[in-house]
């Protein structure tokens, strides 16, 4: 199977968590940030994830393809309760995380940014939606601060370093998308518990984190 992904998207993430987390072979192949024609032949719109399954059809969309690839043995993993709280948590601190990380998405060395071009589609189409990237850089160390307090709040919600929740369940696919798109802030303290939280999600997961990104 094929998964067409950007490597700054976290939505691309959840759908790449699966095949990690079930030791399942993919082929990863990375758009450019401003090829709309490939996405849109594919399923009628620019989106990523897309999964190119076995059969030559396409899926979109991160959690149905993480429920299709979680359920095609017969033998699903995440299976594990969630806690309303890490989904408050993260609607909470969605409110201004992209302030922090599109900006720095933004200069980094993804593969989706290989030209000029790409780059500059990206950030004309952020820009529009959060405003002024230099304003939000700027402001870098009040939203990590904020951020950092956050991080506290949701510290004693981490039960286990193996899952978010003791046993590995949705929260586990929204939750470490995040931490890791964090991975690019530098000088972002995280709770003790957290960060050994993400480092072990990272290698269950085999999807790396962004420190070497790092601004």
């Amino acid at each position: 199977m094929k998964l067409f992904i950007y490597d700054h998207c976290p939505f691309c993430v959840k759908a790449r968590m699966i095949f990690g987390l079930k030791h399942l072979p993919v082929r990863l192949v990375t758009l450019l940030n401003d090829d709309e024609a490939t996405p849109v032949g594919m399923i009628g719109q620019k989106m990523a994830p897309i999964l190119q399954k076995d059969d030559g059809s396409y899926m979109p969309e991160s959690m149905d393809i993480v429920h299709y690839i979680d359920r095609l043995d017969g033998k699903p993993l995440l299976t594990g309760k969630t806690n309303p709280a890490i989904a408050d948590w993260l609607q909470h601190v969605g409110g201004y995380t992209a302030k922090l990380l599109l900006p720095r998405f933004a200069h980094a060395d993804f593969e989706e940014f290989a030209t000029d071009a790409a780059r500059r589609y990206f950030i004309n189409k952020k820009q529009a939606s959060i405003g002024d990237f230099n304003q939000h850089l700027a402001n870098s160390a009040d939203l990590i601060a904020e951020l950092e307090r956050d991080l506290q709040r949701l510290s004693p919600r981490v039960v286990s370093a193996e899952a978010v929740n003791g046993e590995l369940s949705e929260d586990d696919i929204h939750l470490f998308p995040l931490l890791r798109s964090l991975s690019i802030v530098a000088g972002l303290a995280l709770p003790e518990n957290v960060e050994a939280y993400r480092n072990r999600m990272a290698q269950r997961s085999d999807i790396p984190l962004l420190f070497d990104m790092e601004q």
